[in-house]
């Protein structure tokens, strides 16, 4: 009923139609700007309601229709039965420390015991991320190291890393390089062997085939 309200209040402003969008921070500034030029964009015109949160939130707020579709990391466990979820693209993962001690934690090979011992920044529990950092060090014969600072908030991941020296964290390569720019922050020169989770588009069925969702899934395919 509140949806519909919104609905019909949007065509009394002119708006043909709203379309309420899920984000996780790890989508990186390039992509979210061709979903969001694509839906403003639209003709008769749209408005779009954005949504931030894990993926496990945005999954949750798509099984209780809070929002039509989203953006967010592939989810290994049962999305259930009225959401479908589409991979797009695999992004490749990088060791982002701060700025000012990339020479110092970039020295000798890659070895994940010395990096267990820094100040680590996790995903909080229970996220698709989360069990891909656990599965790293696991599978190095590591223990995951207890986690100073638990956030998927790129704004608090960029203030830890300028305020901790021994800070470290892993995002996708392409998400990286926004937060590069700014200077805060530097990439170790060491290539992953794996990949994370794909980023993936999450839809309520009963909107699949609605015209505006079909074309955003299109466009970001495209942009992907």
């Amino acid at each position: 009923v509140e949806s519909t309200a919104h609905v019909l209040t949007a065509i009394d402003t002119g708006l043909i139609d709203r379309v309420r969008l899920g984000i996780t921070p790890q989508v990186p500034e390039g992509l979210l700007h061709a979903a969001l030029a694509h839906l403003l964009g639209q003709s008769p015109r749209v408005s779009v309601l954005s949504k931030e949160g894990t993926t496990d939130e945005l999954v949750a707020a798509l099984s209780t229709r809070e929002i039509d579709c989203a953006i967010g990391r592939s989810f290994d466990h049962s999305v259930g039965v009225d959401i479908d979820q589409e991979p797009i693209y695999e992004q490749e993962p990088c060791l982002l420390v701060p700025a000012r001690s990339r020479m110092r934690l970039s020295r000798g090979p890659l070895d994940w015991a010395r990096l267990a011992q820094l100040d680590w920044i996790f995903p909080p529990p229970n996220t698709p991320m989360r069990r891909t950092f656990s599965a790293i060090f696991l599978s190095a014969g590591v223990q995951p190291p207890s986690p100073i600072v638990e956030t998927m908030s790129l704004r608090t991941i960029e203030t830890v890393l300028r305020n901790v020296p021994n800070g470290v964290t892993i995002l996708a390569k392409d998400i990286v390089a926004d937060l590069v720019q700014r200077g805060e922050c530097a990439a170790l020169p060491y290539k992953l062997s794996w990949n994370l989770p794909p980023v993936s588009f999450f839809v309520s069925r009963h909107m699949a085939q609605h015209p505006t969702i079909r074309s955003l899934a299109t466009a970001i395919r495209l942009a992907a």
